[in-house]
């Protein structure tokens, strides 16, 4: 009674959390996950590049919810939850969020221009583009023709939504998927 949070297939239960509790006080001691500590589980190292880096900050802050520059316990199961279990619905939200640099509400191609040409420069490096590829101004310019419904020049939550659900191209280019190191993966799929 009382013992676990359910709600189907996407649950966690109680046992879970205690589980992650202990390894989240083992790897964070403080009871907080500094950006440092943050960018080592996900690979990033002196030798990353600045894209990469930029972009894990992002990532970071968009998890950090209450605004204090650490990610404590409660932030974590949400950001564990998600980068594991997460349904596309969530994982869009949060994509939007991420995208949405100045918290707004809505996107700006700046804002789009910015997150898809540090995405690209990642890509890139990593060998994952190919000679036909567009560039990050097409894909931007592609991106507000295909999603921007009425036109303002700004990409609402529910553009972004209904964009990325309905088009295979759109859904590829915005929804930003978290490569978590192994280490990461290993730890956190026992728990979930």
């Amino acid at each position: 009674m009382g013992q676990s949070q359910s709600d189907g297939e996407t649950g966690v239960h109680l046992g879970q959390i205690q589980r992650l509790y202990k390894k989240f006080v083992s790897e964070c001691p403080s009871g907080n996950l500094h950006l440092h500590e943050f960018r080592k589980i996900f690979g990033i190292s002196a030798q990353s590049l600045t894209e990469e880096s930029a972009y894990m900050d992002s990532v970071f802050h968009s998890f950090d919810t209450n605004e204090d520059d650490t990610v404590d316990f409660v932030e974590y199961v949400a950001a564990v939850h998600l980068v594991l279990r997460g349904k596309l619905e969530d994982k869009l939200k949060w994509s939007f969020k991420v995208y949405d640099r100045d918290g707004d509400g809505q996107l700006e191609k700046h804002e789009v221009r910015h997150l898809i040409k540090t995405i690209y420069a990642i890509r890139k490096h990593s060998g994952q583009t190919k000679s036909d590829d567009l560039s990050p101004d097409q894909i931007c310019n592609r991106i507000f023709e295909l999603v921007d419904k009425n036109k303002d020049g700004h990409i609402s939550l529910d553009e972004f939504m209904e964009g990325a659900q309905k088009d295979e191209w759109v859904m590829n280019h915005l929804k930003l998927d978290v490569q978590p190191t192994g280490w990461f993966i290993e730890q956190h799929s026992k728990i979930f």
